[in-house]
């Protein structure tokens, strides 16, 4: 067997944050020391600055942003009056999350199939699943396509079912954001769309925080309230219907701010690391596929390999650090169970979450990192097929 490159000197990140860190230098310092002098450590300027930047990013109209990811997705389903009886359609390959905010309303989640090739819910699915829902005596009231990995749905083709029977659309793109689509952005492909902050995440804070992006005034004005308790916004000691605690604090978004400074180019780099994976592992294995007319962020760049489990033990013996994106699909989670399939089934989902590996992937890393893991995902794959 072919040996590896030498060794990096230093241990490999899946995902490295102290590199991003070191790249941005005192600007984060200086922003959270900022917040810290002003003291609106809660709807401080720098949130609606940041709203602001991001609305710009979304090509959209308004952007409220939030605690979390998770937060984004159950004010979008509590603003739309999502409840018990109402049927709402993602897919099963996806982190918990999307599930939980339909379960956490009284909804029930159809589980839709998703394409091997991009890992995102297929249309083909969707639509027969729509039949499955009313056959239950549900109410299909809206979609939930999940951007796995990084690239967007197929939002051309879901938005017209969504119409065709009078539901909405709500983009999940807390692994997308700053992706493309027909060269449109993501946040502004679907009737609405939320993204996470995480700090794993290609734009991420250190902490948890989220957004959710629209060009409806009345759903803005109503996420709003929903963010901050239900208050009235001409008295916030008037609670004029049902909400959380959900707003982003205010160093977050300074962080967030010096972050997108940098955006732009660290997807390239990203992109760039994408194509050398490519190049290198296509002749072996699956790898992820950019569908034409569609950017992916690369929140994760993950191959499909059998004998998953000895793959990355291997690779773990050789210092390269590999994730599991999802072992457990929704339907098959004690919370989720309840929910609906497609009479389409979910092979290729049961199948992706026995296969599918994810490599280390951020913009910082090194030539000769990226050879390395090349070079072992390459052995780790041959030795154990």
């Amino acid at each position: 067997m072919t040996s590896l490159p030498a060794r990096p000197a230093e241990p490999i990140a899946f995902v490295d944050l102290k590199a991003q860190r070191r790249r941005l230098g005192s600007a984060v310092d200086q922003a959270i020391l900022a917040v810290v002098d002003h003291g609106g450590y809660i709807s401080g300027p720098e949130v609606t600055q940041l709203e602001s930047e991001l609305a710009r990013w979304g090509d959209s109209k308004h952007v409220i942003s939030c605690a979390s990811g998770t937060d984004a997705l159950i004010m979008v389903l509590m603003a739309k009056g999502v409840k018990a009886g109402d049927a709402v359609f993602c897919p099963s390959f996806t982190f918990a999350a999307t599930t939980e905010a339909i379960a956490l309303v009284g909804a029930t989640p159809v589980y839709c199939e998703v394409s091997a090739d991009d890992f995102n819910m297929t249309v083909e699915s969707l639509k027969a699943a729509i039949p499955v829902a009313k056959a239950a005596g549900l109410n299909p009231v809206g979609i939930i396509p999940v951007d796995l990995f990084g690239q967007a749905a197929d939002y051309p083709a879901i938005n017209a079912i969504a119409a065709e029977n009078g539901m909405w659309v709500m983009a999940d793109a807390a692994q997308s954001f700053g992706a493309r689509l027909d060269n449109r952005p993501i946040g502004a492909l679907a009737d609405v769309t939320t993204t996470s902050f995480f700090p794993a995440k290609p734009l991420g804070c250190y902490g948890d925080g989220g957004a959710i992006f629209c060009d409806d005034d009345e759903l803005a004005l109503l996420l709003k309230s929903i963010r901050v308790h239900g208050q009235s916004p001409a008295d916030k000691y008037e609670n004029v219907r049902l909400g959380l605690t959900a707003r982003l604090d205010t160093m977050q978004a300074a962080v967030l701010i010096e972050k997108l400074r940098i955006f732009e180019s660290e997807i390239e780099a990203r992109d760039a690391v994408a194509e050398r994976y490519h190049a290198a592992l296509a002749d072996l294995t699956q790898v992820p596929r950019l569908v034409q007319g569609r950017t992916s962020v690369w929140a994760q760049y993950t191959i499909q390999v059998k004998n998953r489990d000895a793959v990355q033990a291997a690779l773990k013996d050789v210092g390269v650090p590999t994730m599991v994106y999802y072992s457990r699909p929704q339907h098959t989670q004690p919370p989720y169970q309840y929910g609906l399939v497609s009479t389409t089934g979910l092979a290729v989902t049961e199948r992706l979450s026995k296969e599918c590996l994810s490599l280390p992937m951020h913009p910082y890393l090194a030539t000769d990192v990226q050879d390395y893991i090349i070079a072992a995902t390459r052995q780790a794959i041959l030795a154990n097929r």
